[in-house]
């Protein structure tokens, strides 16, 4: 099937193969040892896994799950999924395994896959997984694979944290991604000519731009590996070597790259802007990165939940975001295809609340969770007609101007270290434990940008010690959710209703 240049493009598959057709020989993967795909070669190894996959019985609107370390048949079974309408989910293959099990029971995947030869023990559903590495391409018919369903299939589930201690399933379409798409060429003025740094672990939602903004639009990614991304020297030879052009982060990867003096004003020499966002950037380095490159480089802050195709908002940093330097950076003006609405936590203050967004970019919802789906994604009060608006349970304010400010959360939701984090997922994990009476868990505040998580707990006579017990919670919760600092108590506070009482455990600290 070959598709012509003014075909309507509304699902992922079709876009694609217009973008195969006109930039079929152009390098689309580009990886550190040199080694590099054309879209041409992308399109047919991918054409390859589908046809792979229909032999597996996965057909559209099953899930398959990716142990993803970004390898070439990774990324492109992605790919085949998103021609054949099948859902794909990427998973942290160094996450626990008890909260690996509790998404694969979540989203039920038809198989998992794999880029790792030896899969983590104890996995369920372990003696189906295949590796990635091994599958025997040649076996397959490298034929278009396009199946015929429309935008609002699901593409994809990133799962997040939970409140209940249960990972939440946000699903996006393929209308919603067609839309994000083209928001991120417009605003970051995107050429086949580009090349993107995907330095983003694919299962966080920040590898979502990285991902569709560049293979979507004709351009180039680099994948490069979390072994890679924790050394700064290395990181930063390798965007200079593939050339990158495109760079998005969490603020925490690029203080880590100026704290260690890798990055300095004659580093990127290629790089013609810096996007960040999934956390606040303490001022301070922010300006020292605003000074090192504003110069010959845009610097953007992004903002967007998970459940609304990542990016709602965007800000291009100027100088005059340094003239107070005890705020966060402005959020910026809300996408244009976008609109809000702000429940006031005060009717007083009208431009003051939490902020709800609708539009073509608002997910399907929480996979296999239609308590959560109806509790976050609600009706628009303010519409003549049916039309749902998504609650990001974040905090905003207003400004005169129409730009956003973030001021907090409604609930007890944290941003840490570019993770969106519910502290009751952390405190199930210690209430798991038979040494373990009662838990807290609260987010310190340290500055405007930078905080800390700690756990209050009472343990009883089965605690060897409290050092034993926080090594148990690592086995439960990936690391970026583990408290810095634990407390053990006799008993903790409780509020009138008989319930923690999380105020005053603040005010212990």
């Amino acid at each position: 099937m070959n598709v012509e240049k003014d075909t309507y493009q509304y699902n992922l598959g079709i876009a694609f193969e217009k973008i195969v057709n006109a930039y079929s020989t152009k390098t689309a993967l580009r990886f550190i040892d040199g080694t590099e795909y054309t879209f041409q070669e992308i399109d047919l190894i991918s054409n390859q896994l589908g046809n792979y996959l229909a032999t597996l019985n996965i057909e559209k609107g099953d899930v398959i799950a990716i142990l993803n370390e970004k390898s070439l048949n990774s990324l492109c079974l992605m790919l085949a999924c998103l021609k054949k309408g099948i859902l794909y989910t990427n998973l942290d293959a160094s996450s626990p395994v008890s909260r690996l099990n509790k998404i694969i029971d979540r989203c039920l995947p038809k198989r998992i896959f794999s880029d790792l030869k030896q899969v983590p023990e104890g996995l369920e559903k372990m003696e189906s997984v295949i590796c990635t590495q091994e599958i025997p391409l040649s076996d397959y018919s490298a034929d278009v694979i396009l199946s015929h369903f429309d935008g609002n299939t699901p593409a994809y589930i990133m799962f997040t944290s939970g409140s209940t201690g249960f990972p939440k399933g946000a699903v996006m379409s393929h209308s919603n991604l067609l839309h994000f798409i083209q928001w991120g060429k417009g605003t970051f003025h995107v050429t086949p000519d580009d090349t993107f740094t995907n330095a983003n672990p694919i299962y966080f939602d920040n590898s979502v731009f990285d991902f569709y903004v560049s293979l979507f639009n004709g351009a180039a990614v680099v994948p490069l590996s979390h072994t890679l991304v924790k050394n700064a020297k290395d990181l930063v030879n390798a965007i200079e070597q593939t050339r990158c052009t495109l760079w998005f982060s969490v603020p925490s990867l690029l203080v880590y790259l100026m704290t260690t003096k890798v990055l300095t004003k004659d580093r990127f020499p290629n790089i013609r802007a810096i996007s960040f966002g999934g956390e606040g950037f303490p001022k301070n380095k922010l300006k020292q990165l605003f000074e090192m490159f504003s110069d010959r480089m845009n610097i953007f802050n992004v903002y967007g939940p998970t459940e609304c195709t990542c990016i709602c908002s965007s800000h291009l940093v100027n100088s005059s975001d340094f003239e107070n330097m005890n705020e966060l950076t402005t959020l910026g003006w809300i996408a244009p295809n976008f609109g809000f609405n702000i429940i006031p936590l005060d009717v007083s203050q009208p431009h003051l609340g939490e902020l709800c967004l609708h539009g073509p970019c608002v997910g399907l919802g929480y996979y296999n969770d239609p308590e959560r789906t109806s509790n976050a994604f609600v009706p628009d009060p303010n519409a003549l007609y049916h039309t749902r608006m998504y609650k990001t349970g974040d905090l905003v304010e207003v400004s005169s101007n129409g730009q956003l400010y973030f001021k907090g959360r409604v609930d007890n939701q944290i941003k840490h270290m570019g993770y969106r984090i519910e502290l009751e997922e952390i405190e199930a994990a210690y209430a798991s434990l038979p040494e373990v009476d009662e838990v807290g868990v609260v987010y310190q505040k340290i500055s405007a940008e930078l905080g800390q998580i700690v756990a209050f707990i009472q343990i009883n006579a089965q605690a060897s010690s409290p050092e034993l017990v926080l090594e148990k919670v690592k086995l439960i919760v990936p690391s970026y959710m583990v408290p810095r600092v634990q407390h053990v108590l006799s008993s903790l506070p409780k509020n009138q209703n008989g319930k923690i009482d999380r105020v005053q455990l603040k005010n212990m600290l």
